[in-house]
């Protein structure tokens, strides 16, 4: 039986630990350490000194902010038998060996939101150190959530946290403003919301289900010279239209994730 301390229970790791405890592991299998967690299945302690003593884990999952994984990480190196997951945005495996040992094995993954629903997608980079049954430990805690995919140039996980793991958000702010569009031009605050939710939803659905690219799906929709056309016609300008600005977008996130490595 697999064995899972999880450090940080916030919405991504609350999310993961939803999707592990419905693929069967059990709860006495699993402890938390998040000071601030509300009560849950599983054993949850305070921090890493109230880990039972007897509790030995296959894997430790780092679900900390990349911010205070520093701070965090010190009283775990304990843990050498276990793998390591981490699921902060922009802190290489460089970067945890320093605090664990150089003898740590460490996965690095970046994980989204829609992980809350089951359907998110993750990719993963392993250290060198990392062998195929630990590997696959990883690939199938994180599966009970959604997609899994590899990488195996880790300074790739930068452009993966600015399209995936910040991707969400773009989805969100377009459903935003749609509404803000729709009520423009005289619908009704509740109907506009509505359309834009149904219709970024029920898209992305599509897309999910269709074996064609989204490019077919987009040209499927449009009719020469109608109105999808129109619209099209200024988001896709040249000079300023909706690629230009998600690449100069994802390029911004991209920068930040490396200076996030410190």
């Amino acid at each position: 039986m697999t064995k899972v301390l999880l450090v940080g229970c916030g919405k991504m790791g609350s999310a993961l630990l939803a999707g592990w405890l419905e693929r069967g592991i059990a709860p006495g299998d699993v402890v938390v350490v998040d000071p601030t967690a509300p009560a849950l299945a599983v054993n949850v302690v305070a921090g890493a000194a109230d880990i039972p003593a007897d509790f030995t884990p296959d894997v430790v999952v780092l679900a900390v902010k990349p911010q205070v994984m520093a701070e965090v990480l010190p009283p775990y190196a304990r843990f050498r038998q276990a793998v390591f997951l981490s699921i902060a945005a922009g802190k290489p495996v460089a970067f945890f060996r320093a605090h664990l040992g150089d003898a740590a094995v460490i996965v690095r993954a970046m994980p989204n939101t829609p992980a809350a629903v089951r359907r998110g997608i993750t990719v993963c980079c392993a250290g060198a150190e990392v062998d195929a049954a630990r590997r696959a430990l990883c690939q199938s805690l994180l599966e009970a959530v959604g997609e899994v995919g590899w990488v195996t140039d880790e300074a790739l996980m930068d452009a993966v946290t600015a399209v995936s793991g910040s991707g969400p958000a773009y989805v969100f702010l377009l459903a935003e403003v749609m509404t803000a569009a729709g009520i423009a031009q005289g619908l009704p605050p509740e109907l506009a919301a509505r359309l834009a939710r149904a219709t970024v939803s029920g898209s992305g659905e599509l897309l999910r289900q269709s074996s064609d690219e989204a490019g077919q799906l987009r040209r499927n929709v449009t009719s020469p010279g109608g109105t999808t056309a129109a619209a099209l016609a200024v988001l896709m300008a040249e000079d300023g239209g909706l690629a230009r600005l998600m690449e100069t977008a994802v390029a911004a996130a991209t920068r930040r994730g490396r200076e996030l490595a410190g």
